[in-house]
């Protein structure tokens, strides 16, 4: 079920990157090996609830980390929180992958592994469990996440889909 959001602009959010991984790729050539790098990156601004990633390939670690910062600020999406946590429960899935996110009470932090506690962080929810499910691939890992936070639905728009109030819910 894919969800179609509109395009957010990157330039009004005050945007902190974090690197997920770092990537050391060799190509074997006739003339011996070329080496490069491959970055997976997660930005975001934990105010505006407000998170991307992105992956970037270079010669060298910083342009490869600098890639990705870009790929990402083209990849945002807006997190439904209520408070300091998800407003239920949700499931993400990505090829052999899945996130687990649980909305947590007060107090509770950020219960997760690497990826997604890069990505929980930067999205700023302060209190979620989380279980990865299948993959350790970062990158599968980091899909579902989004995949998950992607499927997080508003109390309001539940609200107006059955046609009660919030306070009904």
């Amino acid at each position: 079920m894919p969800i179609v959001k509109k395009k957010l602009d990157a330039g009004q959010y005050q945007l902190k990157d974090q690197v997920v991984s770092i990537n050391r790729v060799t190509k074997v050539v006739k003339g011996g090996k070329n080496l490069s790098f491959a970055a997976l990156v997660v930005v975001g601004d934990p105010s505006s609830a407000v998170v991307g990633y992105g992956s970037g390939k270079a010669k060298e670690v910083p342009q490869a980390i600098r890639k990705g910062i870009e790929s990402a600020k083209k990849n945002l999406l807006r997190v439904n929180l209520t408070q300091t946590t998800i407003p239920h429960q949700v499931l993400g899935r990505y090829g052999s992958g899945m996130v687990l996110l649980k909305p947590a009470p007060e107090g509770t932090g950020v219960i997760a592994g690497g990826a997604v506690r890069a990505v929980m962080t930067s999205a700023g929810i302060q209190n979620v469990l989380t279980k990865s499910i299948g993959t350790t691939n970062p990158h599968n890992v980091i899909k579902a996440t989004f995949n998950a936070l992607g499927r997080l639905r508003d109390r309001k728009d539940v609200a107006a889909q059955r046609g009660k109030t919030v306070e009904e819910l």
